[in-house]
């Protein structure tokens, strides 16, 4: 019998504790021996569940149970999972694991420790929830040097954008919305100021590029400032406003990484993906443009991920899947967002507005200036030429002298 324990019992872990179950035969043939979930750890009762007579309250009678050879760790958060999972590989028994802040945080060194002990730390359902992308990139894509990733990383946010293109409803509107429908919390920073995705781009870009990416050193912003008026001009120019993480290779073996909203030319894929859908595309050396795309979160389809990965550490007994990236803490292989080129879409105000053009095509040069219905007199938008991020700062500054800046984003 190989058994299988389950930390944390609600959204996910319930999730994966029913599709196990349900599977339970099948999955037993694909490892050629009975597998079962023998405890479900949780603080609280769960009396009116099928699997209440496996509801412990006790971590230690998980960890020194030698019959338990996989965990899944679904509690979330960095403090008691990140004890957990340490005492757990320490203890020579696989983790696997939806926990996406963990990873990010504390990924290279959790990974260094499973392959000391000769068991595994996997974690597919810790981005895009039941797209399958971890492994791809790990496996399928191995002999490709990675140079780009970007994607629509959280649902909740591609949601409210989704409701402000096709709905025309404010960001406020679309965000009440999303909460009453359940896919933004009652605090919906995380999502919507861009942490999520944030998580998720530093662990595909650990992954790809063979050092760890700190959260804190990537630059992050969300979509709350993201308006209607936006919107409309990205529209009229034939893109979409999306929330988007990236990560790409540059020279001399560096990266640079960023979260946020950006507009996307309908030709790109991503820019029809509608709904709490997530996409990733990835472009390799060899493979060209590939894209993953699927249910983000929820229930069962982050479940399929972290079944998946029970799966697999089952089938590897003794023996450690290779994943891993170095715990480099020198960030100098990163590259200040500033300095990286961009083109940019600009919303400005001003008195004179129409009376500017001139001037602003003195600082930028070529750009192109772009229309929306009933553009108000003191409005003008453009998109700037494709120039180091700092230089289009700086001519935004002196701009700022004849008019306020209202908004920028940058394009994909």
């Amino acid at each position: 019998m190989k058994n299988v324990a389950v930390i944390g019992y609600g959204v996910v872990g319930s999730g994966t504790v029913e599709l196990f179950m349900k599977n339970r035969e099948a999955i037993s043939k694909k490892i050629g021996r009975d597998c079962e979930v023998k405890y479900i750890l949780d603080l609280r009762e769960f009396p009116d569940s099928p699997f209440a007579d496996r509801i412990i309250h006790d971590f230690d009678t998980i960890l020194n149970d030698d019959e338990i050879e996989v965990v899944a760790e679904v509690v979330g958060g960095t403090t008691f999972a990140y004890d957990y999972t340490k005492r757990l590989l320490e203890a020579g028994k696989s983790v696997v694991t939806s926990n996406k802040a963990l990873v990010a945080a504390k990924g290279a060194e959790l990974l260094k420790i499973a392959h000391e002990h000769n068991v595994n730390y996997l974690f597919e359902a810790s981005v895009g929830g039941g797209i399958p992308i971890i492994r791809p990139l790990n496996k399928c894509l191995a002999g490709n040097t990675i140079e780009e990733i970007a994607g629509i990383l959280n649902g909740t946010t591609n949601f409210i954008l989704n409701k402000m293109i096709k709905d025309q409803m404010d960001f406020d509107t679309a965000l009440k919305l999303a909460q009453e429908l359940g896919y933004a919390e009652q605090d919906p920073t995380a999502d919507v100021e861009g942490h999520d995705a944030c998580r998720k781009i530093c662990i595909l870009a650990s992954l790809a590029y063979g050092k760890h990416v700190y959260p804190e050193k990537v630059h992050c912003s969300g979509i709350t400032n993201v308006t209607l008026d936006d919107i409309a001009y990205a529209e009229n120019a034939g893109f979409a406003i999306k929330l988007i993480g990236s990560a790409k290779l540059l020279d001399g073996g560096k990266i640079t990484a960023i979260v946020c909203p950006r507009l996307v030319s309908k030709t790109n894929l991503l820019a029809s993906v509608d709904g709490v859908y997530n996409a990733i595309t990835v472009k390799g050396d060899g493979v060209g443009d590939v894209m993953f795309y699927g249910q983000g979160a929820g229930k069962l389809p982050t479940a399929s991920a972290v079944v998946g990965d029970i799966i697999d550490c089952l089938k590897h007994t003794d023996r450690s899947v290779m994943i891993s990236w170095d715990d480099c803490y020198d960030d100098s292989y990163i590259v200040p967002y500033k300095s990286v080129e961009n083109a940019m879409y600009v919303r400005i105000q001003a008195d004179n507005a129409d009376e500017l053009k001139a001037s602003i095509s003195d600082l930028f040069g070529k750009l192109t200036y772009i229309e929306r219905a009933n553009r108000p007199g003191n409005e003008l938008a453009f998109i700037t030429p494709t120039m180091v991020e700092k230089e289009i700062d700086e001519k935004l500054a002196e701009l700022s002298h004849s008019a306020e800046i209202k908004s920028k984003i940058r394009l994909l």
